[in-house]
């Protein structure tokens, strides 16, 4: 039989990214435990206040796009002196220059649709998965800072975001 996790989260929701960083830091400095930070645009200076490290995505983009090079122009190489060595407009059958524009096409391919599985994989993303949300407004024009009720007390999680300013406090099942 599956096992569900159910998760409660106490959460507020904040009118501005202001008051949310300001709750955040306060939050740190109490040593409350943080469950998550949800933005409906990338908040400047958010990252470091919570401790996140920066992403590797762009190194899995690197080895993405370098393996779109090699199969392009490997591939090239293998088709121009091997499989059909034809003569174009008296250019040499192994012609670098002409392999550039479909080499590029190819590291481009690779690195974008390799980066974009990566990205879902990590998230657990992807066709058929149901998402878990706090609140609709979150992705619209809110700020929400969530607590786990089961790592922070219920009562001082809701005092807490009420001291920090939250325009609005509920609490949900995950």
């Amino acid at each position: 039989m599956a096992q569900h996790n159910h998760t409660e989260v106490v959460y507020g929701l904040y009118n501005d990214e202001e008051d949310l960083l300001h709750a955040v830091k306060e939050a740190q400095n109490g040593h409350l435990d943080i469950y998550d930070v949800f933005t409906p645009f990338p908040v400047h200076g958010l990252d470091p206040i919570l401790g996140l490290e920066e992403s590797r995505l762009h190194q899995a983009g690197f080895i993405y796009g370098a393996l779109g090079t090699m199969t392009a122009f490997l591939g090239m190489t293998w088709i121009f002196t091997k499989d059909w060595p034809n003569i174009f407009g008296g250019k040499p059958y192994w012609s670098v220059p002409a392999f550039i524009p479909i080499t590029f096409e190819l590291t481009v391919l690779f690195a974008a649709i390799g980066m974009t599985v990566t990205f879902y994989i990590i998230n657990g993303l992807g066709p058929g998965v149901v998402s878990k949300h706090l609140d609709d407004r979150i992705t619209d024009d809110k700020f929400c800072l969530a607590f786990d009720a089961a790592v922070v007390d219920k009562q001082k999680a809701e005092s807490f975001l009420k001291s920090t300013g939250a325009a609005e406090i509920h609490s949900k099942t995950l």
